[in-house]
């Protein structure tokens, strides 16, 4: 009888180390697609900073860029407002790693986040060449971009994805 509660036992540590294992697991994918986020956002930030030749780099259009040479505030104010969604999103990362208090619909929202990042990784590059509008034809001369921006996006949302499935809530 003893042995039978013994490996009983054993069981259930071998469960509570696995869900442990687990949790530490999607808290660092959650904690790195944060980082990530936040660093896009940083990104987003350097780009209203450095200017015309800045958009141009980071894929962000002439148009943009020639906004942002006249003076214009359009190129500053859309640049500032992706901003803030991708530090909300590095935020919603970090609440689901426990790192800050919970937010509000947690897990759908991150879910959402990591659909989006991934739609972005599939879907840019075929959107690109098949979709002929000004700014995408641009992007399209820019293949590079699109190939790294694309598997960065991938990342973050297999982050997201797998850090929120795995999670506990």
């Amino acid at each position: 009888m003893n042995s039978i509660k013994f490996l009983d036992q054993m069981d259930e540590y071998k469960i509570e180390r696995n869900t442990k294992t687990r949790m530490k697991k999607s808290k660092k994918l959650l904690i790195i697609g944060g980082l990530l986020s936040f660093t896009i956002s940083l990104l987003h930030i350097a780009m209203i900073i450095g200017g015309a030749d800045w958009y141009r780099f980071f894929g962000a259009g002439e148009g943009m860029a020639l906004l942002a040479e006249k003076g214009s505030f359009h190129p500053s104010i859309v640049t500032t407002i992706i901003a803030v969604i991708f530090a909300l999103w590095a935020l919603y990362a970090f609440s689901g790693a426990g790192i800050v208090p919970k937010l509000p619909l947690l897990k759908p929202v991150l879910m959402i986040i990591a659909a989006i990042y991934i739609m972005r990784g599939v879907l840019g590059i075929p959107i690109v060449i098949y979709v002929d509008r000004p700014y995408l034809n641009e992007l399209e001369h820019k293949m590079m971009f699109m190939i790294c921006s694309s598997a960065i996006s991938l990342a973050i949302g297999y982050f997201y994805l797998i850090g929120t499935i795995t999670s506990k809530e």
